[in-house]
């Protein structure tokens, strides 16, 4: 097997550590990515995975929750393993300061030197990269802007969770704990890969567009030229104060090519009528409301539909907002999630929010290997 996914519900951090390390016994590993619950000391955790796997690249984030094979976990640690078979070459940068005005260029000087070949020319079909930003930081759309701006490849990858602690998120690497901080790795599979994005909702007709806003603070203070709260609620067809009660079933999206980029609302202002969201919203954006659809249905056919372009897949890295996790666990599908990865090698974690063509909110986006 070239692909490998393991987890340990231990609850001491050495015994975690040595449990992962046991099941990987053997197993030829290039590179160890790794997801943790916040309930694990950060400087401890990154430190004892990078001695647990000396040879290997190491790297990982915090959650809001853990995913692996077929189960949803909680307080865990999942991780997966590749072998010098499955990966040609990987190279991890950290951005140590996510408000750095060069902060992406440094790394993707270091990524130049390493491929031997600027990131605008590196062939998108046998690179990608991962992306793991502190979910607290709100610097996500300023930095995968800027990966936009220098290479083609595709980025993919979440925002680091806390268990909705909302306290402190950190990236691992180089057994290392950083916050305020983005890691970055390149990777040149031996095989075929593709991505996956499925959001699980369907546009409206009611149109929202954003007249004004503070972009900095992710709030939006008018739509359509009236307070955004209330212009939202007579989208929806309720009172502002009912209106948080539909955020998770109605959140507003941009929608490109008949596909919703998903913008979740957080909560209502009350000072000025705005409303705060999890992501960036521009002035001059026409978002669509959007009404939730099954999780469920809407996973099972995007994994068969990367099954069929692939042929198999040995290995998927799942990044699923934290929004979602809760939609499910409110409706009692959890398990069922878990399910729909049983057959295929799978880690993953609950987000702050999801990267992938931009920053956006209630949707998984993944990377599956063939």
């Amino acid at each position: 097997m070239n692909i490998k996914t393991v987890a340990s519900e231990k609850i001491d951090l050495q015994d975690v550590v040595l449990d992962l390390q046991s099941q990987l016994s053997g197993f030829d590993t290039h590179m160890v990515v790794f997801f943790a619950s916040s309930t694990f000391d950060a400087d401890g955790i990154a430190a004892k995975m990078q001695e647990a796997f000396p040879g290997a690249s190491t790297f990982g984030c915090t959650t809001a929750g853990e995913l692996v094979s077929g189960k949803m976990l909680k307080n865990s640690v999942v991780a997966m393993a590749f072998s010098n078979d499955s990966l040609k070459q990987v190279k991890v940068a950290v951005v140590e300061d996510v408000n750095a005005d060069d902060a992406v260029d440094k790394a993707f000087a270091s990524f130049a030197e390493f491929f031997g070949t600027p990131m605008s020319a590196l062939d998108p079909k046998s690179h990608l990269g991962l992306i793991l930003v502190d979910g607290l930081s709100g610097a996500e759309e300023r930095i995968i802007d800027r990966i936009g701006d220098l290479t083609n490849i595709g980025f993919i990858g979440g925002s680091a969770g806390d268990d909705l602690k909302f306290a402190a998120t950190y990236v691992y690497a180089n057994g290392k704990a950083y916050k305020h901080a983005a890691l970055l790795a390149v990777l040149e599979p031996t095989g075929e890969f593709t991505f996956i994005k499925t959001q699980s909702f369907n546009p409206l007709p009611q149109k929202l567009v954003v007249t004004k806003a503070i972009e900095e603070a992710r709030e939006v203070l008018e739509f359509n030229g009236k307070p955004a709260a209330e212009a939202y609620a007579e989208a929806v067809g309720t009172s502002v104060e009912e209106a948080p009660n539909r955020f998770m079933h109605n959140p507003v999206g941009l929608v490109f090519e008949g596909e919703p980029f998903v913008r979740s609302p957080q909560q209502i202002n009350p000072k000025d009528g705005g409303m705060i969201f999890y992501c960036g919203v521009k002035e001059g954006m026409e978002l669509s409301l959007l009404e939730s659809t099954d999780i469920i249905a809407d996973t099972k056919s995007a994994l068969e539909n990367a099954k069929a372009e692939l042929g198999s897949i040995s290995g998927i890295i799942n990044f699923n907002c934290i929004l979602r996790t809760l939609e499910l666990g409110q409706k009692g599908l959890t398990g069922a999630y878990g399910e729909l990865f049983s057959d295929i090698p799978t880690i993953g974690f609950s987000t702050y929010g999801e990267q992938f063509i931009g920053h956006i909110n209630q949707t998984a986006t993944m990377v599956a290997f063939k």
